[in-house]
């Protein structure tokens, strides 16, 4: 099967899709957003967009646990849906976890590009993670019997 170079996808797909959002921002300019599962900033742009690049970088919240799920697509793997993803879940404090992300995105080639959009998804991933952990502690107002 020949491959489709990820530019011409690009041109097809970046005007409508289903995972396009249109905001309508002051006056008349607009700002597009996008709900691709592979996109870290979520705006609609090449360079960000999980459609059109071979190489992609997925961060997200791995489950119960307080964990975060590092995804990369491989490369080889472009026809096959299932095992397009090698997934890497990091159950680490948050230095540890920033340093195996560097590794991955931007010390081994992969896409150095999306390191810095790497690492804020990752704090605000880990940060959404401390909040649902954490919660208000409510006093009991109730009269104690004695």
């Amino acid at each position: 099967m020949a491959t489709v170079p990820g530019q011409l996808i690009w041109e097809i797909v970046k005007k409508n899709n289903s995972f396009l959002v249109k905001e309508f921002g002051n006056g008349t300019a607009s700002v597009q957003f996008s709900k691709e599962p592979n996109n870290l900033y979520n705006l609609n742009s090449y360079k960000h967009s999980g459609l059109a690049n071979k190489k992609t970088v997925t961060i997200q919240p791995g489950g119960k646990d307080q964990s975060v799920l590092l995804a990369t697509s491989r490369t080889k793997k472009q026809g096959k849906p299932a095992s397009l993803l090698h997934k890497s879940v990091m159950k680490k404090e948050f230095s540890r976890m920033a340093k195996a992300v560097k590794n991955q995105v931007a010390d081994n080639y992969y896409r150095p590009d999306l390191k810095n959009a790497a690492l804020a998804r990752l704090s605000a991933v880990n940060r959404s993670l401390k909040v649902a952990k954490s919660g208000v502690k409510k006093r009991n107002r109730q009269t104690t019997k004695i």
